[in-house]
C-alpha cells in the first residue's frame, strides 16, 4: 500500500469519527423552548455574560483585538460595484472603530493596507471567491499575490463541487494549497464551507479537512450564497474543530443581537458590513435586531 493510500484511509477514518460523533451528540440533545434549535446551539446560552460586558469565552483561537466588540470584527467589503470612495471609507471607520481586519475583494488590498499602515487593523482578502470553483495552484498563486500586495489574512472557499461529489482528497488539496502558504508567509487561513449548501454531514467533513490541512479557522458563508451564517452551524462547526481553531461567522449578521448570538453559539469572529451599527449598538447599549440569527440570510 502506498502513502497515498495510507494517507487517504486515515482521512476517511478521520471524517468517519467525526460523523459517528456528530450523530450520537444530536441522538443526545433537545431542543430549547425559546428558538427552536438544540439547546446547546441556543443564542441565549450566554446571554447573561455577553450582557455583562464579555465578548469572548474560552476558546484558544486567534485573531481580533481582544476584550472588544470591534475586535471580533472583519469589516466587510466584498460587493463587485465598491467605488475606491467606499474603501477609503471602510478603512478610515477600521481605524476609527478598531476593528480586526478589512475583507475586500484582492484588487483593494494593496490600497488598504497603504491605508491601515501604522494601525492594528489587519487586511484581509479572499481566495476562489466566491464560488470556490478554481484550481489549487490557482487559489494558491491569489493567495501569494494578495499577501505581497499586504493582505494578513486570507478567506478561501472551498471546492463545493467537489466535495459533494465525495472526492475528499482534492478537497484538502484544494485547502492545503493555502493553508501551508499562509503559514509559510506568517498570515491567518480561513476556510469557508459555504454551509448553506452543505448536508450537515458534509459540514463535518468540510471542517474536519480543514483541520487536518491546519487551517487557522472555518467560515460558514461567503454571503453570495443561498443563505448565511446560523447558530446551528456555528455550533456545529465548533464541536467538530474543537476549541483550538477559529470559527467565523458570515453573511447576514446585521446587529448586536445577531452577533451575541453567533459568539454564544461559539463564533470568534464575525465578517460584517454593519460592523459600525453593531459597535455603536454596543456603547449605546441598544440591540434592534434586523434579522433572526437562526435564518439563513445574504449579506456581503
Amino acid at each position: 500500500m502506498d502513502q497515498h493510500t495510507v494517507d487517504l484511509a486515515k482521512l476517511v477514518a478521520m471524517m468517519a469519527q467525526e460523523v459517528i460523533a456528530e450523530t450520537q451528540s444530536r441522538a443526545r440533545r433537545t431542543r430549547c423552548g425559546c428558538h427552536a434549535v438544540f439547546e446547546d446551539c441556543c443564542p441565549t446560552r450566554m446571554q447573561p455574560m455577553v450582557e455583562a460586558g464579555a465578548s469572548r469565552f474560552g476558546m484558544d483561537a486567534s485573531g481580533g483585538a481582544p476584550g472588544t466588540i470591534a475586535g471580533l470584527i472583519d469589516h466587510t467589503l466584498l460587493k463587485p460595484d465598491a467605488t475606491r470612495a467606499e474603501v477609503d471609507r471602510l478603512c478610515a471607520e477600521a481605524r476609527e472603530f478598531h476593528f480586526a481586519t478589512v475583507c475586500v475583494n484582492p484588487v483593494w488590498v494593496a490600497l488598504c493596507a497603504s491605508q491601515l499602515r501604522g494601525s492594528p487593523v489587519a487586511v484581509c482578502s479572499v481566495v476562489g471567491f466566491p464560488l470556490g470553483a478554481t484550481t489549487p495552484d490557482v487559489k494558491a498563486y491569489e493567495t501569494r499575490r494578495a499577501i505581497f500586495d499586504g493582505a494578513r489574512e486570507i478567506d478561501m472557499v472551498i471546492n463545493v463541487g467537489a466535495l459533494k461529489s465525495g472526492d475528499v482528497r482534492l478537497v484538502e488539496r484544494d485547502i492545503e494549497a493555502v493553508a501551508e502558504l499562509c503559514r509559510a508567509e506568517g498570515a491567518t487561513s480561513k476556510v469557508i464551507i459555504e454551509a448553506a449548501l452543505l448536508t450537515d454531514d458534509e459540514k463535518v467533513t468540510a471542517c474536519t479537512l480543514a483541520k487536518a490541512a491546519g487551517a487557522d479557522y472555518v467560515k460558514t458563508s461567503t454571503g453570495f450564497g443561498p443563505g448565511g451564517a446560523t447558530v446551528a452551524d456555528v455550533a456545529l462547526m465548533r464541536r467538530v474543530v474543537g476549541p483550538d481553531m477559529g470559527v467565523k461567522a458570515a453573511g447576514g449578521v446585521r446587529d448586536l443581537a445577531g452577533l451575541q448570538a453567533m459568539v454564544a453559539a461559539g463564533a470568534t469572529r464575525v465578517g460584517a458590513s454593519a460592523g459600525v451599527k453593531i459597535v455603536r449598538e454596543h456603547r449605546t447599549g441598544t440591540t434592534t435586531p434586523t434579522s433572526s440569527p437562526t435564518t439563513p440570510t445574504t449579506m456581503y
